[in-house]
């Protein structure tokens, strides 16, 4: 199963904003790196709590069933209270689990995470970062994605390792350029780096999930850089010449 992306930028964006919907309790992108999100991602992220609507409705159901008691002229019980409230909560998570059925855009994330959607609401841990969410969404520093999607790339061919597509899947899993990297992430997660089991051992465990954004991080960095460095020999080839002699001179033997 390939890592999470949609060929489609623009009606994904609307929908994925059906997860992510100003987070109440969780940080989903650093707010400091706000500014670095590509357009179609932010204020969306991935899932980390019910969208504001849902919890609206659920909240809405419990008021007027305390509403109702007390037009009767009693007082809603506490422990019938916190029952409506369990019962509009579960509620809220089938309506959610539902809007999932046919998803638009990032299919192999969303399919990734609905088996573990309480899990993945409920964890105590783990922020999305900007270099997380680009591995886990395949928008981002990613040949396919600066190709197909944002049209700034001609190709979709991986700059470190030369493969004909650059994805998020081939960064994880195969690129050769990232050997130390993946190595680290394989000693704390395992040999199964696909979504899915990426997804499983980040909610397993908050140092599976510090592995997984260390690789992000360390990864997703020299990626960007090396973006960098392709817009500024762009505007400047010279630039490019002489960083080819550089390394001649750095490979010649003395």
């Amino acid at each position: 199963m390939s890592f999470g992306h949609s060929g489609n930028s623009s009606t994904g964006f609307s929908w994925l904003r059906l997860l992510t919907l100003a987070p109440q309790e969780m940080q989903t992108i650093k707010k400091s790196e706000d500014s670095r999100i590509p357009d179609d991602l932010k204020g969306c992220g991935l899932p980390t709590c019910v969208p504001w609507d849902l919890q609206a409705r659920a909240l809405s159901d419990v008021y007027w069933r305390c509403a109702e008691v007390r037009a009767g002229g009693g007082n809603p019980l506490p422990d019938a209270v916190r029952r409506w409230r369990e019962v509009a909560k579960e509620r809220t998570l089938i309506l959610w689990e539902e809007r999932f059925q046919e998803p638009q855009v990032s299919v192999a994330l969303i399919t990734a995470i609905r088996p573990l959607l309480k899990e993945w609401i409920t964890r105590t841990y783990g922020v999305l970062s900007f270099r997380l969410t680009q591995v886990l969404t395949g928008h981002g520093c990613f040949g396919r994605y600066l190709c197909e999607i944002v049209r700034r790339e001609n190709d979709t061919r991986c700059h470190h390792c030369g493969d004909e597509r650059d994805t998020a899947e081939h960064t994880v899993m195969v690129c050769p350029s990232w050997t130390g990297q993946r190595a680290a992430l394989v000693a704390a997660i395992g040999q199964d780096l696909s979504l899915p089991a990426i997804i499983r051992a980040m909610l397993s465990s908050e140092t599976a999930w510090t592995a997984v954004d260390t690789f992000a991080q360390e990864v997703m960095a020299a990626k960007e850089e090396a973006e960098r460095s392709r817009d500024r020999e762009a505007v400047d080839p010279s630039r490019r010449l002489r960083r080819r002699r550089a390394r001649r001179q750095h490979n010649d033997p003395p």
